[in-house]
């Protein structure tokens, strides 16, 4: 753990910067434009849950750093259950991405802007930034075993939100296929297309979810009580 208040602060400003003009570069915003449906997509919102945490944090080490003047510090890990929560709920869509999306947009369209700024800044970078800062700046022994089940949360609710707006007739595509309307944002949970087998991916990424929160949990206690 890096318990320079100075390190964090010019980390975690890169960091917003990062996120921020990501997120900006992908709503269309440099390009004069503004993509208002991409905001229903779970990488997006994501990535704004991601940018509230990096200006909390921001803020929060500069009041560090003041009070630090008064032989206060007490190190740069600030709110490590939230910052828990929210590096787990973007590295689902650093792993969705990479690994169930990419590779079916490079073959199914030639001329997808993989490589751009926006798309690895969204899908990459920021997801990358955050856990490190967790990994650099976070305190141990602060976790909840609770906290593992509020990994779950963020994407319920966003699972709930789309399913929702996709049975009232929302339209996130137009199938380049058979040109019928596609109600549901990502293909695993598209019950129109490929029907209950939507609830095996949604029941196997929520066990991911928890998977990865009780190794979170275990490796935090564990680091914890080596310090004693």
């Amino acid at each position: 753990m890096i318990k320079n208040l100075k390190t964090a602060l010019i980390f975690r400003l890169a960091a917003t910067v990062v996120a921020i003009t990501g997120f900006l570069s992908m709503m269309g915003v440099f390009s004069g434009e503004w993509h208002s449906g991409a905001l229903m997509f779970y990488t997006l919102q994501s990535n704004v849950l991601i940018i509230a945490l990096f200006i909390m944090l921001t803020i929060r080490t500069i009041i560090g750093i003041r009070d630090t003047e008064s032989n206060t510090n007490t190190g740069a890990g600030y709110f490590p259950r939230f910052e828990m929560v929210c590096v787990i709920n973007i590295m689902l869509t650093f792993l969705v991405y990479w690994v169930m999306l990419a590779p079916m947009l490079f073959t199914m369209v030639d001329e997808f802007p993989m490589w751009t700024y926006a798309n690895l800044a969204v899908h990459g970078f920021t997801p990358v930034l955050c856990l490190l800062d967790y990994i650099l700046f976070t305190r141990r022994g602060r976790l909840k075993y609770r906290d593992v089940y509020y990994v779950c949360i963020f994407p319920l609710l966003y699972l709930i939100g789309t399913s929702i707006a996709g049975l009232m007739g929302y339209v996130f595509f137009t199938s380049a296929e058979d040109g019928l309307p596609i109600r549901f944002p990502y293909f695993f949970y598209d019950f129109d297309r490929i029907g209950l087998l939507a609830l095996v991916y949604i029941l196997a990424l929520f066990v991911f979810l928890l998977m990865v929160g009780h190794v979170f949990y275990f490796v935090d206690r564990r680091k914890a009580r080596r310090k004693k």
